[in-house]
């Protein structure tokens, strides 16, 4: 089968190569899914560049999204499996092989139904970015009738965080850095959006909850962002965070956060245990065969051109998620 892969970290020009490898035959409770798609997420680019994880297996094929058709099952799966459209997550975590490629071979539950309403393209967006939203949104409870501060609203997490959180019940506030990042937050549903580069952020959070404060901050930027999050939620608040990348060494205010009795609960999408796995695929279900999710496409690559599309996700200028046509 054709594969994108690399042996060694490095910048993606020097290290990524499309080839032949073996096409994956599936083992006991595996499936083989012939892939359509592959989701280009942040945590892949940083894998490959050797900044969050450095390379533990002689070839990687990168991505741990995707979305394509089961053609063909290992002992101990049903055979009507065969033929099923599905997204595939945590493809290359503790893997070598991931969705870059025609074909990959993984545990059953890892390739979980898709919807006829949803196309491929949507489907390698499933993995990282909405099962994050999902996680974040509902990582301290049920949001209905309460206010949500999601920082970063036209992030790729961050706009499947609003319309969770909308369709749970919420209001909710977002941070922007431009006029177009706004009017994306607000196509996905946010009630109000604060342009942090010009506006107080805290003093717009307590004019827009009449002086009580947020219940919930979703945060991908925590070192920098925590004094403002211990200002703009309320006391017994509670922040979600799933990223701290600018400021990877939090400097944290002790007595702030405990005086205000703030509850911080760390999201870490491979690792989610069995409830939150469960509760994410019930509801995204549900929300996908509704029509309720907007998927914003930023490019789509053909394989061959993946060094490109890692380029795209690194620049950080996309609004949206980055996608390969396989």
């Amino acid at each position: 089968m054709k594969a994108a892969y690399y042996e060694r970290n490095g910048a993606a020009a020097d290290v990524l190569v499309l080839g032949d490898v073996p096409t994956p035959q599936p083992g006991a409770g595996e499936v083989r899914v012939k892939l359509a798609t592959s989701g280009v997420n942040p945590s892949d680019v940083k894998a490959r560049e050797g900044r969050t994880r450095k390379i533990a297996f002689p070839r990687v094929i990168p991505h741990s999204d995707g979305a394509g058709v089961i053609d063909a099952v290992g002992a101990g799966v049903p055979a009507k499996r065969v033929g099923e459209r599905v997204w595939v997550y945590n493809g290359q975590w503790k893997r070598a092989f991931g969705t870059a490629a025609e074909y990959i071979a993984l545990p059953q539950a890892h390739a979980v139904r898709l919807p006829e309403q949803a196309d491929f393209a949507a489907g390698a967006n499933l993995g990282i970015p909405v099962q994050t939203a999902h996680a974040v949104v509902f990582a301290c409870g049920p949001v209905a009738g309460k206010t949500l501060l999601i920082h970063g609203g036209a992030g790729a997490v961050a706009h499947y965080a609003i319309q969770i959180a909308k369709w749970a019940g919420a209001k909710v506030l977002t941070t922007v850095s431009s006029g177009a990042k706004a009017e994306h937050a607000h196509a996905a549903g946010a009630d109000h959006a604060i342009n942090y580069k010009v506006d107080d952020v805290a003093a717009a959070v307590q004019e827009f909850t009449d002086g009580q404060g947020v219940d919930h901050v979703v945060d991908s930027e925590f070192g920098e962002n925590l004094t403002l999050d211990a200002q703009a939620v309320k006391p017994h608040g509670t922040i979600a965070i799933y990223g701290s990348q600018r400021q990877p060494e939090a400097m944290f205010p002790v007595l702030a956060v405990m005086q205000r009795c703030l509850t911080l609960r760390f999201v870490f999408v491979y690792e989610l245990d069995a409830a939150q796995r469960a509760h994410a695929l019930r509801d995204i279900d549900v929300l996908l065969a509704a029509g309720r999710l907007k998927h914003a496409i930023a490019a789509r690559y053909p394989l061959d051109r993946i060094a490109e599309a890692h380029l795209a996700q690194e620049s950080g200028h996309a609004i949206g998620n980055i996608v390969l046509d396989i």
